[in-house]
């Protein structure tokens, strides 16, 4: 009989390139497809036997260039080009578009009055700065207790979901959505190269 831990366990996976079985939320998927080449499959649904490597850019980057690919599919798989920067690509975008869903659902805001207050009410759960925004003003803003903070996209990204040129700040109410955006910007995170060192908050060193 299986427990209730057992069942509620997150599904886990080995990447090809470091070996560590991690979860799903914590892998990208990649499959087989025409022409023997290597897709990216961030939403888990292309058909095919799933690889599955860390969200990284390293472990991509070791993926291709040793071949691991083609020693998972049992035969020759050529990888397309710039592999991990298309998979970050993708899995911004995603972001974006959730965000941008969570927005239209009422659990997502921007602005830093909007913000202030959700933070001070305790309604958000999550605060999303721009990455090349102002440091100092950035700073005014503290992430929620026991809340998450994502700080790694641009504020023309932000502003993609929100229909506006530029956004800094914005905040998640709690829900399913939420969740979604916060693996989604985790594994962005191992995949972007982040020369803004302001991404990075004090207050999330233990986070």
């Amino acid at each position: 009989m299986i427990s209730s831990a057992e069942k509620f366990k997150p599904s886990e996976r080995k990447c090809i390139a470091t070996g560590q079985v991690l979860s799903k939320s914590e892998l990208v998927r990649f499959v087989l497809g025409p022409n023997s080449l290597i897709y990216p499959d961030p939403e888990n649904k292309l058909p095919g036997r799933g690889i599955w490597v860390k969200a990284d850019r390293s472990a991509i980057m070791k993926a291709e260039k040793g071949q691991l690919f083609s020693r998972a599919a049992k035969q020759s798989a050529e990888c397309l080009e710039n592999l991990a920067e298309q998979v970050e690509n993708l899995i911004a975008n995603r972001i974006i578009t959730l965000i941008g869903l969570s927005r239209k659902s009422g659990q997502c805001i921007c602005g830093y009055e909007k913000v202030k207050d959700w933070l001070k009410k305790d309604i958000a759960k999550v605060l999303i700065q721009s990455s090349d925004g102002s440091n100092r003003e950035k700073s005014r803003l503290r992430t929620p207790n026991e809340g998450k903070f994502i700080g790694w996209l641009s504020s023309k990204e932000l502003g993609k979901a929100f229909g506006r040129e530029n956004i800094t700040h914005c905040a998640l109410a709690s829900g399913g959505l939420t969740k979604r955006i916060v693996e989604d910007a985790q594994r962005l995170k191992g995949l972007r190269i982040i020369k803004d060192q302001n991404s990075f908050r004090k207050d999330e060193t233990s986070k």
